[in-house]
């Protein structure tokens, strides 16, 4: 083979790239934040979409952050790529974070249930025998509760930075570009 390592790589070398890779974990972050602060649009529809995007990361509605982050993107008139791409703030990471942050706040801030909390095993049981209509009480009406105020904190949030942050990126790029055809001229 052309291209091929004269030491092949062994299971626990890939096991430690997987789980640490060579160049850092944060270097998918920041390909992430460039690629949304280089979109060729206003910083304020970059902006729009980038809170579109948190506030739906925010939401239970799993599998469909995406379709929500673009909808309400398009009805603010925000960047549809800037909203998608955002919504990678949900990630198997910090998705039990949300989950347990909005459920718990919806707890607080919904009245006081009839009947008493169900425990993790009792729900494990509804999940596995399908009872879904037995969990909207109980779970899903409170995380539906709590993950509104979520949503709209995480919006008030990313609004301002992502706005600043594309507005600055936009203006040392123009920037740099003028003094490259100052230079050529």
């Amino acid at each position: 083979m052309l291209f091929r390592r004269r030491k092949p790589v062994t299971t626990s070398e890939r096991l430690r790239a997987f789980l640490w890779p060579r160049k850092g974990l944060s270097r998918g972050f920041r390909y992430i934040g460039l690629r949304v602060l280089r979109l060729n649009s206003s910083p304020h529809s970059i902006a729009v979409g980038v809170a579109a995007g948190a506030a739906s990361s925010f939401t239970p509605f799993f599998g469909l952050h995406i379709v929500l982050a673009v909808l309400v993107a398009s009805v603010f008139s925000g960047n549809l790529l800037a909203a998608a791409i955002t919504t990678a703030l949900a990630n198997p990471i910090t998705i039990p974070v949300i989950l347990t942050a909005s459920y718990e706040l919806g707890i607080v801030l919904a009245e006081p249930p009839a009947t008493p909390a169900l425990g993790g095993a009792e729900i494990a049981r509804m999940f596995e025998q399908m009872e879904l209509d037995k969990l909207w009480g109980p779970v899903f009406k409170p995380m539906l509760i709590g993950s509104l105020p979520l949503a709209a904190t995480g919006a008030v949030i990313f609004y301002p930075l992502s706005y600043q942050a594309a507005r600055l990126f936009q203006e040392r790029r123009r920037r740099a570009r003028t003094q490259r055809v100052g230079r050529s001229s």
